[in-house]
């Protein structure tokens, strides 16, 4: 996600006291910052607090509070606080007696005060009293006090390099090591009360992730998760969710995760995981022997990695681990660390997130295929003629093979039509093209070679570019994806291919191994055949499969290829020819949005009296007001007027908005911006994604090149206040703009405006001097 110039965009508003006018919209420009972009604020000076790792930070209004760990020599117990606002250092107020020096302990805010728990304490220096604790402090923020909880009752085991979070009025702590072993046990408080808490050890169930410890947690859409850390030999690159409610967890799988697209970060440890909306951002830490520097974001509704790429101003911190990091508003601010050769930071660095409203063109074709509406197509299923209802557009746009059998399914329905005509003396009639959307009939497709459940699977991948996974390792549920798998090769869909096959491989185990390879053999699937046979002859894996029930009732061909597989392993091919990953669903929707789908259009949008051939299906998907209409009242010839609210936008405008529907695309010239700003708002798309990039559209792009094509859509559009920031911009580069031959070609009414601009900004001895340069 490469957003190099893009700037963050202040709120969004507009007046829907008017449902059917743009007259009341307003744009709210403010300041803004560079999207992705890495700033260097001031170090802390030595004479405030020395140079750290194994801190921690917290957020807390607007300041940013450093407490404890270790400058090289010692450990630490003050307590820092940088002023975002003023981008100042001081040491912060304190009363009472803190916290003994102490590192890789953990800290967290819960109301107004800060929560610090365990840690490894002792002198460093001489390497005495070294030991873990299991104390807990409160910093009451406002008044500088430092009281310790003597709580009763069972104490967790004394740690360090732990993890710790708050949730639901709870302290949360997970693992870390006791000085002797990893742990991955976890306990909770309840920071409420303090004359009544007590810890409680929790008792947790699912995929645990197992013992480790420096690792960092984030709470995102009311889960916990963990990613990598340190944890001996097992040391993996998993990501892992927790479960408030349940107290499960889960393993977040990678198998959707296709060759070619971003893989999850290697594995590390002493790095900072923090949440911002829907995101995981993973930075630094020490992987295998290097210090990366890239910063990693993982989105909780897609389950995918993405590096993010910083803009081209930015300030990069150096890669590092044991630093700290803390959100406040739209910002990351990461603190300290170590960094090459052992020495100790005392940077600052502030990181843009990027605020945009995710992009729902996947979700919105998924409610597509399970609501069933606007079906134009019914496939007919195997032997048994079960039926599986579609949408023509959907299908036709992502599978040639799909494609080809409705085009044949037509001509038969065609034919069918001809011959009934010829023999009522009522003359040739035109194919299903021909026909009015609205009096179309069902088509039918029949698929032999296709069960219902498996092509199922298949349908909800061609709407939402991904499958739901079955439960991992359930041995029915391998056998439904590998029929699926073979429907993918028959229908030539590579990125479903891919999926498949990467599922499968990652189910593969000791109890189903046997009859994964089996049902391999028979579909004549070669590729998982191999992956399974090379399974079964791993050392660690033979002896236990051979000795199973399941390879008794193996057939003799299957067990005779083991035997010699194990005895003679084949000479491994490695291929250097790229994977073939297909194309993506928005790939697809673009192609069938620049002439692709024309031959399956069913409905005609009017721009002022100019058509506009488009597919009923996707405009319902992903806009209420066509899902409402099509669904209430389908005009009857087919066709629709184009506006928003009583403004029709320019024909550019309107095919970057057809473009957002289609595929969810988001460039466009600035001034299709202003047309589009109130788009999301008439036409009902899920969010106002769209409106966010046309806000952000506008505040990066006006220039004295297109400012008075702007000027003329913001008066066409009533945008009052792009309107007066674009006369601003006249009046200031009045002698470019006066050159611009656009000029010439204005209303005499906006050359009025401009002129009354001019005199109200500029002195009389300015339009003298402006007067003898034109």
């Amino acid at each position: 996600m490469s957003c190099k110039s893009t700037k963050v965009a202040p709120s969004v508003d507009f007046d829907h006291s008017c449902s059917d006018s743009v007259e009341y919209l307003t744009l709210n420009f403010g300041p803004f910052e560079t999207v992705h972009r890495w700033r260097r604020l001031p170090p802390c000076d030595e004479f405030v607090g020395a140079r750290r790792s194994k801190h921690t930070v917290v957020a807390y209004r607007d300041a940013i509070y450093v407490f404890g760990g270790d400058n090289g020599k010692n450990m630490l117990n003050d307590l820092l606080r940088f002023d975002v606002k003023d981008c100042s250092w001081c040491r912060a107020f304190t009363t009472g007696t803190p916290p003994a020096p102490r590192y890789h302990h953990s800290a967290v805010v819960y109301g107004s005060s800060m929560f610090v728990f365990g840690g490894y304490t002792g002198d460093i220096y001489s390497n005495s009293n070294l030991k873990n604790k299991n104390d807990l402090f409160e910093y009451k923020f406002a008044t500088g006090q430092w009281t310790e909880w003597k709580v009763e009752g069972s104490l967790p085991v004394a740690r360090s390099a732990h993890g710790a979070t708050v949730y639901s009025d709870k302290l949360w702590i997970f693992a870390g090591y006791d000085g002797n072993a990893r742990l991955n046990d976890m306990w909770t408080i309840n920071l409420q009360d303090r004359e009544h808490a007590c810890w409680e050890e929790i008792e947790q169930s699912g995929e645990i992730p197992p013992s480790c410890c420096n690792f960092p947690v984030a709470v995102c859409r009311d889960k916990m998760f963990v990613f990598s850390g340190q944890s001996g030999a097992k040391i993996t690159n998993n990501l892992f969710q927790f479960e408030f409610k349940g107290h499960m967890w889960t393993r977040i799988p990678t198998e959707h995760l296709l060759r070619g697209s971003p893989p999850p970060p290697q594995r590390r440890y002493g790095h900072t995981m923090v949440a911002f909306d829907r995101q995981l951002y993973v930075f630094g830490g020490a992987a295998d022997n290097t210090l990366p520097n890239e910063l990693h974001c993982y989105d909780v509704d897609s389950q995918s990695w993405e590096v993010i790429h910083p803009s081209m101003d930015s300030e990069m911190p150096s890669g590092r681990l044991f630093h700290a990091a803390a959100v406040i508003q739209d910002a990351m601010y990461i603190f300290g660390g170590t960094v090459d050769n052992n020495v100790r930071s005392g940077e600052m660095y502030r990181f843009q997130f990027s605020c945009y409203p995710k992009c729902t063109l996947h979700e919105d074709y998924g409610k597509l295929w399970e609501n069933r509406q606007f079906c134009d197509v019914e496939f007919i299923l195997g032997e048994r003629e079960e039926r599986v209802l579609g949408h023509i557009a959907i299908v036709t746009a992502r599978c040639q093979w799909l494609r080809k059998k409705i085009l044949q399914a037509w001509d038969r329905q065609r034919q069918t039509k001809q011959d009934s005509c010829e023999e009522s003396d009522e003359g040739a009639a035109g194919g299903p093209r021909d026909i009015p959307a609205s009096n179309r009939p069902m088509l039918e497709v029949s698929i032999r070679e296709a069960e219902a459940q498996p092509f199922e699977v298949l349908m909800q991948f061609l709407y939402t570019d991904k499958i739901q996974y079955p439960r991992r390792g359930h041995v029915q549920d391998v056998l439904l994806i590998m029929d699926v798998y073979k429907l993918a090769l028959s229908f030539q869909l590579s990125r479903l291919e891919q999926l498949c096959v990467q599922y499968i491989e990652a189910s593969v185990d000791l109890q189903n191994v046997l009859s994964v390879c089996e049902n391999a053999n028979k579909l004549q699937l070669d590729q998982l055949k191999e992956h399974c046979l090379n399974f079964v002859v791993k050392e660690s894996h033979f002896n236990q499969v051979i000795m199973t029930k399941e390879f008794e009732r193996l057939s003799t061909p299957l067990i005779v290829e083991i035997v010699r597989r194990k005895q003679q392993p084949p000479l491994r091919l490695y291929s250097d020819q790229p994977v073939d990953i297909g194309t993506s669903l928005v790939q697809d929707m673009k192609a069938y949005l620049e002439g692709g789908g024309l031959e399956f259009c069913d409905i005609v949008l009017l721009l002022d009296g100019q058509p506009r051939p488009a597919h009923k299906a996707i405009l319902a998907a992903r806009s209420s007001y066509f899902e409402a209409m099509f669904r209430s009242f389908m005009p009857v010839d087919g066709q629709v007027n184009i506006s928003i609210g009583e403004m029709v936008p320019s024909k550019q405008a309107f095919e970057s908005m057809l473009r957002y529907i289609y595929y969810g695309d988001v460039n466009m010239p600035p001034e299709d911006s202003l047309y589009l700003f109130a788009a999301p708002y008439y036409y009902g798309f899920s969010n106002n994604r769209l409106q966010a990039y046309c806000k952000q559209n506008l505040e990066m792009n006006v220039t004295v090149e297109n400012v008075l094509q702007i000027l003329e859509a913001a008066d066409k559009t009533q945008a009052l206040d792009m309107k007066k920031h674009c006369l601003h911009i006249i009046v200031h580069q009045f002698i470019k703009v006066s050159k611009l031959p656009n000029l010439r070609s204005l209303s005499q009414l906006l050359l009025l405006d401009i002129i009354e601009s001019l005199a109200t900004h500029i002195s009389d001895k300015q339009c003298a001097e402006m007067g003898s340069d034109i």
